[in-house]
């Protein structure tokens, strides 16, 4: 089981490393975790106040009410590709700003997917399905095809 929950407040890491027993205090990482016996819990503290909360229980747990709400597929192709010009090709889906990001953001709205394309052929494409990611991919790569760069 896993649950999640904020304090309000923030807080003092190191008090609570040096005052509580089973404690590891992860200074480089800026969190403290605390196991207690019974019941058999996990908790990771960080100073923001969030504290998460990891348990196993005795009882047989299913799950109810399940859904996939999105799915990640990454490729990398086997060229680079020249963004401007992609973006360029693949309007009005594709918008490109390098100052603040490296890659071409793709919106299909119809598929409710987005991608991102970056100039080393890596592709990232997230979508509330395989299907449309799919045909997401299916739509972006002549796009990228075109924009290809070529090798001497």
């Amino acid at each position: 089981m896993w649950s999640v929950f904020r304090t309000g407040c923030h807080l003092n890491l190191r008090e609570i490393a040096l005052e509580r027993a089973n404690v590891i205090y992860k200074r480089g990482v800026g969190k403290v975790l605390m196991r207690l016996r019974k019941p058999r819990i996990t908790a990771t503290i960080w100073s923001s106040g969030k504290i998460n909360l990891h348990w196993k229980t005795r009882f047989q747990v299913i799950f109810t009410d399940f859904k996939v709400v999105n799915v990640l597929a990454v490729c990398n192709m086997p060229f680079e590709i020249r963004l401007p010009e992609f973006t360029k090709n693949s309007r009005p889906h594709a918008s490109y700003e390098p100052e603040p990001h490296p890659a071409v953001s793709c919106r299909i709205k119809s598929l409710r997917a987005a991608s991102q394309v970056f100039s080393t052929g890596s592709i990232a494409v997230t979508g509330p399905s395989v299907k449309a990611v799919a045909t997401t991919m299916e739509q972006v790569y002549p796009f990228m095809f075109e924009s290809r760069k070529e090798i001497f």
